[in-house]
């Protein structure tokens, strides 16, 4: 009698369809949240049968900063549910300093600009705060 079995475990990740559109806290650009999960996989017979270590990560579309996100919060967006991701949802991860999706280098270096009105404080080229809409 011979056997033959299959397995196989690997890392994966999958993306939600989950965005939101932003003031990033890391660049001062407008972003999009992008949220998605990584987790290890056990699959048999090339079917996945068991998911263990679930993370789950937002990756700001304007700069590539990421964030790992409170997992209660995650595994509510992945069932679907339409929640509101908040600073305190939110533990940086990496530190991309710009060189991600969006990326343009005419702003790595530019002059601060910060709003006399409420504080925000940005790299873009606004005339106007993005947050109070008060003159630069």
């Amino acid at each position: 009698l011979n056997m033959f079995f299959m397995m196989g475990i690997t890392d994966e990740s999958r993306e939600f369809d989950f965005t939101r559109t932003v003031i990033c806290m890391a660049c001062g650009r407008y972003g999009r949240y992008i949220v998605y999960m990584t987790y290890t996989v056990l699959s048999l017979f090339f079917i996945p049968t068991f998911k263990w270590n679930k993370q789950y990560y937002v990756r700001m579309s304007c700069c590539g900063k990421t964030y790992r996100l409170n997992p209660g919060i995650g595994k509510r967006i992945a069932r679907g549910e339409n929640v509101e991701i908040t600073e305190d949802d939110l533990e940086p991860v990496s530190d991309n300093r710009g060189f991600g999706e969006g990326f343009r280098w005419a702003n790595w270096n530019s002059e601060i600009k910060k709003c006399s009105s409420c504080g925000y404080a940005t790299a873009e080229d606004f005339d106007y705060c993005p947050k109070c809409g008060k003159k630069f």
